[in-house]
């Protein structure tokens, strides 16, 4: 017998009806082996979940400064505080970026990222503490002044109502965001 047909591999393929007892299921089935234990999928997955979170609260308060942004008319005598100062949009930015660091740092862990993902969530974290002073003293500062103290335009007192909502929202989502970065450490 010749030594190369003694080796060679015989796939034999029978319809699932003839091969399969009736207690055992017909359809193709298989098995992964992750290299990963529990704990790493773990702390991966959420990893994601939180990169992705600050992500959102990012894009949220931007789009909260976008709308103060469209929404300035004439009969105010002076920006509301929060807008001068700058702060739904360079938080935004750095609420996205901390997440986006996050989440490139769970796909593929090197030093360099791990340092710069590190430094990005210190900054965001001051940011989210410089952002909730600023919302409180903005918000102080504006609930009455943004009409002028006037009173007589129902108009103005509508739009006040929106900035001061505004307000509120953006420090629950900063709190919120400061929150998370407390959690991930």
């Amino acid at each position: 017998m010749d030594s190369s047909t003694a080796h060679s591999p015989v796939f034999l393929v029978f319809p699932p009806e003839i091969m399969a007892p009736e207690s055992e299921s017909t359809e193709f089935s298989g098995m992964t082996f992750g290299n990963q234990n529990t704990l790493q999928k773990l702390v991966s997955s959420k990893m994601k979940i939180i990169g992705s979170t600050q992500i959102l609260l990012g894009i949220m308060i931007f789009s909260f400064g976008v709308v103060f942004l469209f929404t300035l008319t004439k009969p105010y005598p002076r920006y509301p505080f929060i807008f001068l100062s700058g702060y739904p949009f360079w938080g935004s930015s750095l609420f996205i970026n901390s997440g986006a660091f996050l989440i490139a740092l769970k796909r593929k862990t090197t030093e360099t990222l791990m340092l710069t993902s590190r430094l990005m969530n210190f900054l965001s974290a001051l940011g989210a503490i410089a952002g909730i002073a600023l919302l409180a003293f903005g918000f102080l500062l504006d609930q009455d002044y943004i009409c002028g103290y006037s009173v007589k335009n129902n108009h103005c007192e509508a739009i006040t109502i929106l900035f001061m909502s505004i307000s509120f929202i953006n420090f629950f989502l900063s709190f919120v965001h400061l929150f998370l970065l407390r959690y991930n450490s």
